[in-house]
């Protein structure tokens, strides 16, 4: 596959269709108004194209800005609409490129530190953090720092609002996006495993769509052995349309 890292601002008209239509045959509870509103709070989207055909595959939303936190200035990437055809899950092309994406635009948009705030009502996406991220929270075997959670209670009030639950760490949306039967539940021999359990636990009302609030601080130091392989290789991002953040 190939990948391409755009501002949301340059989305033609049949990128956006093709993106809801993804959207919809994965997930319940998808309107198009829905869709766009989501859409517009974000300020890049990373898509994921067939070499061959040039058919959408997959695709990720996300808002990149600065924030001020206790006298500090930093980054935080807000993570959005995410979603990959079970037909390209054996490709590396997601997380090659969306690491990539990152890099870029840490070094062209950010001098600070830099924050990734995820929502998870998918243990796949869930499990995104323990492949690649060595220091990541909540998790299972160490107690959510005090300045961390401090850190996400912020990010997750500012930008969710009352649909954030601080004592649960929950994100609940009044119409969720529920993912469909064959992608929800967590297959036979994978319940066992430490970073699901913790999942399943602490997000019950994951298959009505409840999101479980995420963060981790991006840099190299920070990757497991594989997200640093996807930080070198070649990340088939073919190009980036030049931007200025609001």
């Amino acid at each position: 596959m190939k990948s391409l890292l755009i501002p949301v601002k340059k989305l033609q008209p049949s990128d956006r269709t093709a993106m809801y239509v993804l959207l919809q045959n994965h997930f319940k509870g998808i309107t198009w108004d829905g869709f766009q509103i989501d859409l517009e709070r974000k300020n890049w989207v990373l898509l994921l194209r067939d070499e061959t055909s040039n058919v959408l595959k997959g695709f990720s939303t996300l808002m990149l800005c600065q924030k001020t936190f206790l006298g500090e200035q930093i980054s935080v990437v807000y993570s959005g609409d995410t979603i990959v055809d079970p037909s390209a899950w054996s490709s590396t092309t997601l997380p090659r490129s969306w690491i990539a994406a990152i890099n870029f635009l840490h070094q062209h948009y950010s001098e600070n530190k830099l924050y990734w705030l995820l929502i998870c009502s998918g243990f796949r996406t869930y499990r995104f953090l323990p492949t690649f991220w060595q220091d990541f929270y909540p998790r299972y075997d160490v107690t959510t720092p005090a300045d961390v959670n401090n850190l996400m209670v912020n990010f997750a009030q500012e930008y969710y609002g009352s649909l954030y639950q601080e004592a649960t760490g929950i994100v609940r949306f009044p119409h969720p996006q529920i993912l469909r039967e064959g992608l929800i539940e967590i297959p036979s021999g994978r319940q066992t495993n430490p970073h699901i359990q913790f999942f399943e636990e602490n997000n019950p009302g994951y298959r009505l769509g409840d999101e479980l609030v995420c963060l981790t601080e991006i840099n190299y130091d920070n990757l497991t052995r594989a997200g640093q392989r996807m930080w070198r290789s070649n990340s088939l991002l073919e190009s980036v349309q030049d931007y200025v953040l609001i």
